[in-house]
């Protein structure tokens, strides 16, 4: 009888001490970090990755991930610098630093980040003019990852990056725009034609200096003229003639008169 109860408290122990083990025992994933709760109070060191004994049923553990979160921000009605309504949505990418942190300092770190996020997106906007938000996106990114990494740098949150991802602006404005454009295009077609006038100009008056100089290289370019001209199988041949000799024609004419 004494062994038998015997055997039953060792299978008991058994059991228990295999039950607590079980509860004990966690398996931390390379991206992971686990916090621990002792008796209420935060362990200062989280377990790394691997193979991790906890003392249940006074410890508590809680998985982080540490990889990058991705945080798509819903489109947020603002007004630029410059008076116009436009509707601008953007995306946040952000990974955990500091697991003990982002555990003890916020209640749920991904809402909080959302919630900042389309803040200062509305509030970061309204600094810039339409074009600037068109034009240097850039910069505007540049501005809200500053802002919100410095914002949730106590959370134990690292924001890598922000993109702006989508400006929606008014039909009107749209097509204001347009027509700038197009306004624009104009001014640069006529530039390119007045530059192109002016250097054809100025060879041609080069030309008109070395003709000058040498008489007989007109004749020379009369005959190659003759020779493009030839060079067609055309029915009708035109001899330009050189405004020159007209002149000495009606010379002659009005002297004989």
């Amino acid at each position: 009888m004494d062994f038998n109860f015997v055997s039953i408290l060792i299978v008991a122990a058994v059991v228990i001490f295999l039950f607590w083990l079980f509860n004990s025992i966690y398996v931390i994933k390379e991206w992971e970090r686990g916090v621990v709760l002792r008796l209420g109070r935060m362990l200062p060191e989280a377990k790394g990755a691997g193979l991790q004994l906890v003392l249940y049923p006074i410890d508590k553990l809680t998985r982080m991930s540490l990889r990058v979160e991705t945080l798509d921000v819903p489109p947020q009605d603002v007004i630029t610098r410059d008076n116009v309504s436009v509707k601008v949505n953007a995306v946040c990418y952000f990974r955990v630093v500091d697991a003990n942190l982002a555990l003890s300092q916020v209640q749920n770190y991904l809402y909080a980040t959302s919630q900042l996020a389309q803040t200062n997106l509305r509030s970061v906007v309204g600094q810039f003019e339409l074009d600037e938000i068109l034009s240097e996106r850039e910069k505007v990114n540049s501005k809200l990852q500053l802002i919100l990494d410095q914002d949730t740098e106590p959370w134990g949150i690292k924001v890598t990056k922000v993109e702006v991802k989508q400006v929606d602006i008014p039909e009107s404005m749209q097509r204001a725009i347009a027509k700038q454009a197009e306004a624009e295009r104009e001014r640069r077609a006529k530039i390119i034609h007045a530059d192109g006038e002016f250097e054809a100009s100025t060879k041609l008056a080069e030309a008109a200096a070395v003709l000058e100089k040498e008489p007989a290289s007109i004749q020379l370019r009369y005959l190659q003229t003759l020779t493009e001209i030839g060079v067609e199988k055309n029915t009708t041949v035109i001899f330009p003639l050189p405004i020159d000799i007209i002149s000495q024609w009606m010379s002659a004419t009005e002297a004989k008169k």
